[in-house]
């Protein structure tokens, strides 16, 4: 699961939290899941350009030679397009609108990260907040409001008020803590980070109007003992996701050669706004291999790449339960998501060419 776009030519729609998906059809040859309607075309990435996806906004960037040449941002929503250019100042780490595109936010540095106001009659100049920490670097950067932004450091989180009219920021709460890596859940203003040496253990952090509440702690557990001190819980094996008006944390563990495992499994832990985050479900997929996970319609979505289908969970519907947690297995049998065609763009008589298929499968 990645934070950024993928670098294909098609950004999935209707989804919520991460990986490769789309909105759900039954029905259509056989397939139960398709890209949406109008999903957003973008150029691909390259040497040239840089793509990114905001999660927040649901914005794909698309940034060429630092933004010297233009960046065009396009969401599912949005009927046009944003284009501006930007003074190229370095390569683009993360780029995002705040909520409603009134400002805009670039790190392109490991310290500090840069601001434009795109508000009428407002100053166009770029202003600029380094991180307070000494000798911390910037890991990324969530908006969590329309004038408010944290900052994820490998050393903490700080948490900012923008005030675009004086062109500076304002501090409003920070907390040490060493950090692996970090995710975002726009939908419940959640950013969970990864702490300790072995990254298992979850800090999360919840935002609303100007204050920053610190939830319970948890500890995912891992499949087997590690052998050494060193990172055991990758960002690409945790999901965030609302399931029937729930937070989640969701947990791909990967089968162990060392137990009687048949296959990977999704592991739920349900976050609560208050008290400890408890382990609830359990996800049987009897596969191994690479996998992707999103939800839809409080559906869970396991993509598995080697054969190139997708399985769904319903948490609601009934399962084997053990006392702590309830075991489910998927619904329906694996489908392929639908193929989708890619339409040639350009002059009338290039558009008048066969549209080219895309493969659809996770990477």
């Amino acid at each position: 699961m990645s934070r950024e776009a993928p670098p294909e030519e098609e950004a999935p729609g209707g989804e919520e939290g991460e990986g490769g998906g789309g909105g759900e059809r039954q029905g259509d040859g056989g397939c139960y899941l398709a890209l949406c309607a109008r999903p957003v075309h973008f150029e691909k990435a390259n040497a040239v350009n840089c793509v990114f996806f905001d999660e927040a906004n649901k914005q794909v960037f698309a940034v060429r030679s630092g933004g010297a040449t233009g960046v065009v941002v396009k969401g599912l929503e949005d009927k046009t397009p944003i284009s501006f250019r930007m003074e190229d100042k370095g390569e683009v780490k993360c780029i995002k609108f705040s909520l409603g595109n009134k400002i805009l936010a670039v790190q392109r540095t490991l310290k500090n990260v840069d601001f434009l106001n795109f508000i009428p009659d407002s100053h166009q100049l770029e202003y600029t907040q380094e991180c307070k920490t000494k000798n911390a670097n910037i890991l990324g950067f969530c908006w969590t409001s329309s004038t408010e932004i944290v900052f994820i450091t490998d050393q903490g989180i700080e948490f900012y008020q923008v005030l675009p009219e004086k062109r500076n920021l304002k501090l409003l709460k920070n907390q040490s803590i060493n950090v692996n890596w970090y995710m975002y859940c726009p939908e419940s203003s959640v950013i969970l980070l990864s702490t300790t040496v072995l990254g298992n253990v979850l800090q999360p952090f919840y935002f609303k109007s100007g204050t920053m509440s610190k939830l319970s702690k948890f500890e995912i557990e891992l499949p087997a003992a590690p052998k050494s001190s060193k990172l055991s819980l990758s960002e690409r094996d945790i999901a965030l996701a609302t399931i029937y008006g729930q937070l989640y944390v969701l947990y791909l563990r990967h089968h162990s050669r060392t137990s009687n495992s048949t296959g990977a499994e999704v592991v739920l832990y349900h976050l609560p706004r208050e008290g400890a985050c408890k382990k609830t479900h359990i996800l049987k997929l009897n596969r191994t291999g690479k996998f992707a996970l999103n939800v839809v319609d409080n559906l869970v979505v396991v993509h598995h790449q080697d054969t190139e289908t997708s399985v769904i969970f319903d948490i609601k519907l009934k399962g084997e339960f053990d006392g702590t947690t309830t075991i489910h297995q998927f619904v329906l049998p694996p489908r392929s998501i639908q193929p989708y065609q890619i339409p040639v763009a350009g002059p009338a008589a290039v558009t008048s060419q066969a549209p080219v298929p895309c493969k659809l499968c996770i990477l």
